[in-house]
């Protein structure tokens, strides 16, 4: 089992609940997305995870280890079995693009290799090899603050497929582009996870890319999970109860976003 969350809650210092009483199991190698309405709780789901934030009861067990019950250093370790993927990459500026590529490997690297990738990248074949794979090949030694925020979150899924993590954790990895660009990059990633067996979540507010591209399909409202069924299984009232009082969210940049009854794809 690559997660599990029984009972799992999240209630934030200021004492407003996250999560509430999550039970959810993955698979190693499954791919799934988890869509829902702002506010819903994917980021602070995906934050948990990634051990960012401590739930406040229930169980949780990642890559068969409880995080919460290790040691320090032991944690760390664990967390270089993951990959996150960010809404916006947090990529300094002035950094060249293959340097941002190869830090995916910094956890699993010595010290020495890290340092010295930093002034002198160690694996320009590698690196140049992820990104050829999201049509950045030509953005090799581009500074980061040279490209716009489309080929930024190329770049940060490009880090983490370098990184051939166990478990991905994106959260709205394609939001700042354009419809046809979006679908290409979660095929990509998708495709990637598939035949490398990792397991890959995925937050989207795209709920045509998320019933298109995810054979699993997690709905959450409210901190809590209404449904958890593959695309073809989801009707259209459970969407407009999903997203009730809030428009469902179409690809990134479509210019009519369709209304929440449409009628879902059969995958």
């Amino acid at each position: 089992m690559s997660l599990s969350l029984e009972g799992v809650g999240l209630a934030h210092a200021n004492g407003r609940v996250a999560l509430s009483h999550i039970d959810l199991q993955v698979r190693a190698g499954e791919r799934l997305a988890i869509i829902g309405p702002s506010g819903a709780g994917k980021t602070s789901l995906l934050r948990l995870l990634a051990t960012s934030l401590r739930p406040s009861g229930g169980r949780l067990s990642l890559l068969e280890q409880q995080p919460w019950l290790l040691g320090a250093r032991q944690r760390q370790r664990l967390r270089a079995r993951i990959g996150l993927i960010h809404q916006a990459p947090p990529l300094p500026p002035r950094q060249r693009v293959v340097t941002a590529v190869l830090a995916g490997r910094l956890g699993q690297w010595s010290l020495g290799r890290s340092l010295l990738s930093l002034l002198h990248p160690v694996d320009i074949q590698g690196a140049q090899t992820a990104l050829a794979r999201l049509d950045l090949g030509n953005k090799l030694f581009e500074r980061c603050d040279q490209l716009s925020g489309g080929q930024l979150q190329r770049v940060g899924i490009a880090r983490v497929l370098y990184q051939a993590p166990e478990l991905i954790l994106a959260d709205e990895p394609v939001s700042a582009m354009d419809p046809l660009l979006a679908g290409h990059t979660l095929s990509v990633l998708n495709h990637e996870a598939a035949s490398r067996g990792m397991t890959l979540l995925a937050s989207l507010h795209a709920v045509d890319l998320a019933l298109a591209h995810f054979p699993r399909i997690i709905g959450l409202r409210d901190g809590r999970i209404v449904f958890d069924l593959p695309p073809a299984a989801i009707q259209p009232a459970q969407l407009d109860a999903l997203y009730a009082n809030e428009q469902l969210q179409a690809t990134p940049a479509s210019p009519t976003p369709p209304q929440p009854s449409v009628q879902i794809p059969r995958c």
